[in-house]
């Protein structure tokens, strides 16, 4: 497994900004783990942006399935593989081969909205240390069928959502707040979250739905929570909180 190698730094309200009189050139990182099923979908909805992307690397964490074949479809992809490391680890990759200014992620199973990219850049308006979240909203697979769906947990309202799928931020910033920790198999985004808003990283909830999130039984979450937990995030969390004499 190849570490990252990017170090973590301390925010102030005076760091740098981001050049606005130019579209902001972006690129966007899909980690797929046998994705075949939806990642088109998915890819799909990044060349439909009403803002410009620049570069979309889809992350192939050892798949076994069509995955290769579907993302080397698209002639704007850029497809790389790995052996199986976690999500972390395909993170991580995408993020040593981003050579653009910002920096977006998107599960190879969800969606973005059409508007996504250019609400969270006019939010940003700059601000490189400033990380632009938006609202989710959940919906069952269409190919799911009415006997599953009834067992699946979708809520029906949009909610704020601080994760990768809905984050946009500089690339500058995110490898300063450092890797995505591998040794998490859930919870990574959500340790890399805790370690920007320690180092003073400054957020931005967007009112509106950015992401669409596919319930479909398989989600990568789903599945491993029923043998992995938070708990490692969590602990981890409290420890550097302590050692920084903040409270837990």
């Amino acid at each position: 497994m190849t570490a990252a190698r990017f170090h973590s730094h301390h925010f102030k309200k005076s760091d740098f900004h981001l050049s606005i009189n130019a579209p902001v050139t972006t690129t966007v990182v899909i980690p797929a783990y046998n994705a075949g099923k939806f990642l088109a979908e998915a890819i799909d909805s990044v060349l439909g942006q009403t803002y410009p992307v620049t570069d979309i690397i889809v992350v192939d964490d050892g798949s076994s399935d069509d995955t290769q074949v579907v993302a080397r479809s698209f002639p704007r992809v850029t497809y790389v593989h790995q052996s199986n490391g976690g999500v972390a680890s395909a993170l991580n990759h995408g993020v040593r081969l981003t050579k653009t200014e910002a920096i977006a992620f998107l599960s190879a199973d969800d969606v973005w909205k059409a508007d996504k990219l250019e609400r969270q850049h006019n939010a940003q308006a700059g601000q490189k240390n400033t990380l632009v979240f938006g609202h989710m909203q959940q919906f069952i697979s269409p190919d799911i069928s009415p006997e599953v769906s009834a067992t699946l947990v979708c809520p029906p309202d949009p909610m704020p959502a601080f994760s990768a799928g809905t984050l946009l931020a500089s690339l500058e910033c995110l490898r300063a707040v450092g890797p995505f920790n591998e040794s998490f198999h859930v919870g990574e985004f959500m340790d890399w979250y805790g370690r920007a808003k320690d180092a003073g990283v400054d957020t931005i909830m967007l009112a509106e739905t950015v992401s669409m999130r596919r319930v479909h039984g398989a989600n990568h979450s789903t599945k491993t929570l029923k043998t992995k937990s938070y708990a490692p995030v969590l602990k981890a969390l409290i420890e550097r909180r302590r050692a920084q004499g903040q409270k837990p």
